[in-house]
């Protein structure tokens, strides 16, 4: 016989390599939020010498520049959002403030959405593979050896390698998730299930009440001695 909570019952704590769902999660966090400063240095450096990142018409064919200023300032304001969400999550999941893990799940489902939209958008419209190939700097790595490959095995290794992603990312959902029902079940009153071994449960009322309701009980009657 043992004492379980239904937070419990219905899904699991571990998570990739056997750790707990709030170590997991604090994990991704961190992960998430060193490549959102890296990308954030990035743009800023970009910021700063707008040179770095203009090619020349010899190397793309065309004058192009990688992003205009309005764009880099969106982008940079994007990258700072995502280190505040990622820092919240983290600090959720480590001081156990479900409600601070949301944002991060929030922008989770909305890039699972995306891939997902991008994977339709290939089965859909085939041919934009090689489109978008063509349409690619001609000294571009490996562009010759894609457009070699047949069309169909193309998209097929795409569509293959978009499934692994989005399985991946919805295990790493479900992770979070978990970890927000956990931690959600420990900070609220719910009450305990006591599962005996005939698989009956019995609801066990919270701590205060049975502390309150035992002590309005009359108290024994004092031992009297032969």
């Amino acid at each position: 016989m043992k004492m379980v909570a239904p937070w419990t019952r219905f899904y699991s704590n571990s998570c990739c390599l056997c750790c707990h769902v709030r170590t997991g999660t604090i994990l991704l966090g961190v992960w998430y939020l060193i490549i959102n400063a890296v990308v954030l240095l990035i743009l800023l450096s970009a910021l700063a010498d707008p040179d770095q990142y203009h090619f020349s018409s010899s190397e793309l064919g065309g004058d192009f520049e990688f992003m205009d200023d309005a764009n880099m300032c969106i982008a940079i304001a994007i990258s700072l959002l995502m280190i505040l969400i990622c820092a919240m999550a983290t600090y959720g999941a480590y001081k156990q403030h479900a409600a601070w893990i949301i944002p991060f799940f929030c922008y989770q489902i909305f890039d699972f959405a995306l891939n997902t939209l991008v994977a339709v958008t290939v089965l859909v419209y085939p041919n934009s593979i090689q489109e978008y190939v063509r349409q690619l700097p001609p000294d571009f790595p490996y562009k010759d050896d894609i457009m070699s490959v047949n069309p169909t095995c193309l998209v097929l290794i795409i569509l293959l390698f978009i499934s692994i992603i989005l399985t991946f990312k919805g295990y790493l959902i479900s992770c979070v998730w978990n970890c927000y029902r956990y931690i959600n079940g420990r900070n609220s009153s719910d009450v305990l299930v006591y599962v005996t071994s005939n698989d009956t449960t019995v609801l066990l009322p919270p701590y205060d009440d049975a502390t309150v309701n035992g002590a309005a009980k009359e108290p024994p009657p004092p031992y009297v001695s032969a």
